[in-house]
């Protein structure tokens, strides 16, 4: 029984599960089983569902003190947010290998519903190459500074999926889900306070 314990909490496994729609995605782009528009639409939607669930995490502690499934979440949170950070790469590679005009990239960056998009991504490179433990003990206290800046890397997102799809609405429930956890973290906090 310990033997089962001990994959299921693996890291491997964590990253298999994590890879799967990556894989799949991949390979239905490689064959053009989803066109241009649905993998956009997948990636995007994976990186920032993940990305939710990675801020999600401290507020569902403080919802369930005595659970052990937030802390569980709570030692896998930089896999889920590197996770988010690999989806949203996809996602711009593909948007790149769309375009294949470096002129009309800048065109279209300058663009409020892109630029958002652009600088996000910024922010997430840089958090998704100091989510290591060499990065946590080289930074110190400023790795924690640095990793706060993952809130307005949220709302980039955000505003880059409610300008830029389609329809506003799918964008909107998930930033107000967001948005609902950040608010209760926070009253909670002072609360105890």
């Amino acid at each position: 029984m310990s033997r089962l314990k001990e994959v299921l909490n693996s890291r491997f496994l964590l990253w298999l599960i994590l890879a799967c729609p990556l894989a799949w995605l991949a390979n239905a782009w490689r064959t053009e089983d989803l066109f241009y528009g649905e993998m956009i639409h997948a990636t995007g939607d994976l990186s920032a569902r993940l990305l939710i669930l990675t801020m999600a995490i401290s507020p569902l502690r403080l919802m369930f003190p005595g659970a052990r499934w937030p802390r569980w979440l709570l030692h896998r949170r930089r896999y889920f947010g590197v996770a988010a950070f690999v989806y949203g790469m996809m996602h711009t590679v593909i948007y790149i290998d769309r375009k294949q005009s470096i002129d009309l990239i800048i065109k279209e960056g300058s663009d409020f519903s892109m630029w958002t998009g652009w600088l996000a991504l910024v922010i997430f490179v840089a958090l998704a190459i100091t989510s290591n433990d060499a990065s946590v003990r080289l930074l110190k206290r400023g790795w924690k500074k640095l990793h706060r800046w993952v809130y307005l890397a949220a709302i980039l997102v955000f505003i880059h999926w409610i300008f830029s799809a389609f329809s506003f609405v799918s964008g909107t429930i998930h930033l107000s889900i967001l948005l609902f956890l950040e608010a209760y973290r926070v009253w909670k906090i002072r609360k105890e306070n």
